[in-house]
């Protein structure tokens, strides 16, 4: 049964090798299987017709059948037009086509009859349906006998080889026809007696060409519970066979250079979260298994701190530890931390990055082999093949959705034993979206902040109050404080009315001129040594302003600036502003974050600058921005490998998420490895899963 899916789709009639290409390039279509995965979008109920004095809603689909009349090509080669008239016996409307024109053209003959199907837009007093999908009738509802007629997505290069919408129909057709007895179920019994669910093969039929809309509800439920079961079952088993398979250095001592430094260097006392989560690792190092955890905290939480702490219990047991940063600045400022809080411990802590001097590298490889380098902080540096560790017990990455997952898996291959694992992040992960991502770690969560931080004050102002603005920094700026002002683009854009960022600078530096103002810029196209250099000056305090792009968003730590300006505010996503926000607020002095924006603002950008004046709690505003944006938009997440599901959708279908984790819990929780006989044939499916599902939140 299974060979049939594998089945080249060339072998359908009417495909063959030209078109079974095109389908490989334009949808990767390639097997049967594929061309059974390739959902309809939406569908056509054949049994409902509307008039053309129907028309009368801009949000509303209509279906319509009338004549087609004259044919009008207007307009010059590039921005051709092609309309026609549909009548009918209640009255007229234009068709427009903008694109396809060729083919479209080709198609109607005026005084057919045909049924046309789409939106409706208003224009100069009259409705028109632009680009609306149009077929003759007959031969589609008498051949398949329904009324729910699948629509599904195509391209210009397969409509111009006639696999149009009604073309892939026809494939998809006759594969349904031929499936009987030939589609393997990949649940098992106990799942489908639990949920429900039709079997595999009736979804499959059901999806494609339902009897109503009951069934094809049940199908598409069927399909969106499979998706999010076996992406969890993947994750949890992996998690399983790692515990079972892979042991980790047990870390037994807490010892000499951890307690001095709690007793005689701790900078602060710890808040709660932070014991909690210490707490957590301390156990896992203690188990003899591998720790793979996340720690999600919000700017300013003190994640740094911890894992200061968890290097030190790592020294104490004879280990060296890595921590991998995004950027040189984040690194050298972890590295400043940690040499600060560690002084007159004997911890040797030392500094990798693209910029160590070719002498300078050679003593630190040396001495990472004698093991003389306690703690190793770098950026990519890290990961080249000559830098090796004598005994590397215990890794960091510190923002990780910078990094690939082949580049993250690489550091910690630098033992024959791999090392325990922390992920941290400042980005907040709404509860549902993590679970999903990194469902086979650990997480650890620093949800308060440190004694003695006072909230960031936001505000929101408009264009026609800059010199106001002006004038509270140059007040900030008398009392000792540094400012941030960001700016959406770096250079003018022709599409986009923005203040720029050279522009901004220009403008700030006449507001705020030598020599009693001293301004800084950065961006991300600045060689590496000027963009450290010019940050060096404002950490230094050699600058008052650092006008920037959102190069700046991740690492820098100056707790004398207490403003964030920035400018085009409603631009930016909501996780990008509360970043942002986080770059002030780091010190004991009262902060400020002022959200520039237009005088005209869109509903969406009303919505997220509400949002950041109503909240600073960054998995509040986390939750916010899925809602506004839905998970797949989300910063930072398809670098940290946001699976991409073909029909299921995290934030449609999070009960159905929610209870399919549930299920996979408890399925491993009585038989961890899959072996019972019941449990079979779902791990047969989970080997056949492609090796890219098994990595979504993986890191080991």
């Amino acid at each position: 049964m299974a060979a049939f899916l594998k089945t080249p789709v060339k072998f359908l009639k009417g495909v063959g090798e030209v078109k079974a290409a095109l389908l490989q390039k334009e949808l990767n279509i390639s097997t049967y299987e594929d061309l059974l995965f390739h959902f309809p979008f939406r569908y056509v109920d054949k049994s409902e017709f509307h008039t053309i004095s129907e028309v009368c809603d801009t949000n509303t689909h209509y279906q319509i059948k009338g004549k087609i009349g004259r044919l009008q090509l207007t307009g010059l080669k590039r921005s051709q037009r092609l309309t026609a008239v549909l009548s009918d016996t209640t009255g007229e409307i234009e068709l427009v086509w903008f694109k396809g024109i060729k083919w479209i053209k080709e198609y109607l003959k005026p005084g057919n009859i045909y049924i046309v199907f789409g939106k409706p837009a208003y224009f100069n007093g009259s409705y028109n349906f632009a680009h609306p999908e149009i077929e003759e009738p007959g031969d589609d509802k008498e051949e398949l006998n329904i009324n729910l007629l699948p629509v599904y997505y195509t391209t210009e290069a397969l409509k111009n080889s006639f696999l149009d919408s009604k073309g892939l129909r026809k494939l998809t057709f006759q594969l349904i026809s031929k499936i009987q007895g030939q589609i393997p179920e990949v649940l098992s019994d106990e799942v489908l007696d639990a949920t429900k669910l039709p079997s595999r093969e009736e979804a499959f039929r059901n999806i494609h060409y339902p009897d109503g809309k009951q069934t094809l509800i049940k199908a598409r439920n069927r399909f969106i519970f499979e998706e999010f079961f076996f992406f969890n079952l993947k994750m949890l088993y992996t998690k399983n066979l790692r515990n079972n398979t892979v042991k980790g250095f047990i870390f037994k001592t807490v010892g000499e250079r951890f307690n001095n430094f709690f007793s005689n260097n701790l900078p602060f006392d710890l808040t709660n979260a932070q014991k909690k989560v210490i707490k957590e690792m301390r156990r896992d190092m203690a188990t003899g298994l591998q720790m793979n955890r996340l720690l999600q905290g919000d700017v300013g939480s003190g994640k740094t701190l911890v894992a200061l702490m968890l290097a030190l219990i790592a020294a104490d047991n004879g280990f060296q530890s890595s921590l991998m940063a995004p950027t040189e600045i984040l690194a050298q400022q972890h590295f400043n931390t940690f040499s600060k809080f560690t002084r007159g411990i004997g911890i040797e802590i030392a500094l990798l990055t693209g910029s160590t001097r070719k002498k300078e590298r050679g003593q630190i490889l040396s001495a990472l082999i004698s093991g003389e380098i306690d703690i190793l902080i770098g950026t990519h540096a890290l990961i080249e093949d000559t830098v090796q560790f004598k005994n590397l017990g215990f890794v960091v990455i510190d923002e990780q959705h910078r990094f690939g997952v082949a580049q993250r898996a690489r550091l910690w291959q630098k033992n024959t034993q791999p090392p325990h694992i922390l992920i941290m992040t400042a980005t907040p992960i709404p509860r549902t979206l993590a679970m999903t991502i990194y469902g086979d770690l650990e997480v650890s969560k620093i949800d308060e902040l440190p004694p003695g931080r006072k909230p960031i004050i936001t505000h929101h102002t408009t264009e026609s109050q800059r010199l106001r603005v002006f004038g509270f920094i140059k007040e900030q700026i008398k009392q000792g404080r540094q400012i941030y002002i960001v700016y959406p683009l770096i250079e003018e854009s022709e599409t986009l009315d923005l203040n720029f960022l050279k522009d901004g600078f220009e403008s700030i530096t006449r507001a705020f001129p030598l020599p009693e103002y001293a301004v800084s810029m950065v961006h991300g196209k600045m060689k590496q040594a000027v963009k450290d250099f010019e940050m060096a000056r404002f950490v230094k305090g050699e600058t008052h302003i650092m006008v920037a792009t959102t190069v700046i968003e991740v690492g820098v730590d100056v707790p004398n600036a207490s403003v964030m300006l920035i400018e085009n505010a409603e631009r930016f996503g909501l996780a990008q502003l509360h970043q942002l926000r986080g770059r002030v607020g780091r010190g004991a002095e009262s902060s400020y974050c002022i959200l520039m924006t237009g005088d005209k603002v869109s509903e969406e950008g009303k919505k997220r600058i509400q949002a950041m004046l109503s909240s600073t709690d960054g998995f509040a505003i986390a939750e916010m921005d899925m809602k506004l944006r839905g998970a797949g938009d989300m910063q930072g997440l398809k670098q940290s490998g946001m699976p991409e599901f073909k029909i299921a959708d995290i934030l449609r279908d999070e009960k159905v998420l929610t209870y399919s984790k549930n299920l996979a819990d408890t399925i491993l929780n009585n038989d961890p490895l899959l072996q019972s006989s019941s449990n079979q044939i779902m791990l047969s499916h989970l080997n056949t899963l492609a090796l890219v599902k098994g990595k979504w939140g993986r890191i080991g």
